[in-house]
């Protein structure tokens, strides 16, 4: 089964990027350094970062572009802006053992949808492209950091309760006392 990983989890490959981890997190909201672009008015901007571990004996050369990075906003998944000229991007960096690599970017979409915001990121690894991986996670002061397992009071799920939700629906009910 595929499951999305939380934003701030690391996300290991196996085959041939063995020993290659990678990361979305630090999902908060941020103007960007360039100041706006026109093509986010009335949106409000965050920022994020997606970092690249190495922990392998040999180095890897790691692309992350535009256009290896979806991002969805609010429960209908609606595509959020990403603001390609205030992003940092990573372009061809080798990336040797025990070393990472960071990228910093800045996306907009309505206020109402940061609540749950989902990052899909897809590497290119040594001119190969890696497997795709979906982070999910939210910003706002209604939805507050959720630890693993744990519950909020609120009346309405957070995205931390409808993920658990949904893994006890797809695992099936429990082995037998």
């Amino acid at each position: 089964m595929y499951e999305p990983n939380v934003v701030g989890d690391w996300q290991e490959y196996d085959d041939g990027h063995a020993g290659l981890r990678v990361r979305v997190h630090r999902l908060e909201k941020a103007e960007p350094p360039r100041g706006r672009d026109d093509a986010a008015e009335g949106l409000v901007y965050f920022r994020f970062r997606v970092t690249v571990e190495n922990r392998a004996t040999e180095h890897f050369g790691i692309h992350l572009e535009d256009g290896q990075l979806d991002i969805r906003a609010g429960n209908d998944g609606e595509s959020a802006f990403l603001d390609w000229r205030n992003s940092q991007f990573i372009e061809g960096f080798d990336v040797y053992p025990l070393r990472r690599v960071t990228s910093v970017l800045y996306a907009a979409a309505p206020e109402g949808c940061l609540s749950l915001v989902d990052v899909q990121v897809q590497l290119k690894v040594d001119d190969e492209w890696t497997e795709r991986y979906l982070w999910s996670g939210g910003i706002g002061a209604h939805d507050p950091a959720v630890g693993v397992g744990a519950r909020t009071d609120s009346a309405v799920d957070s995205l931390a309760d409808q993920v658990i939700s949904f893994l006890e629906r797809e695992a099936g009910p429990g082995p037998a006392a």
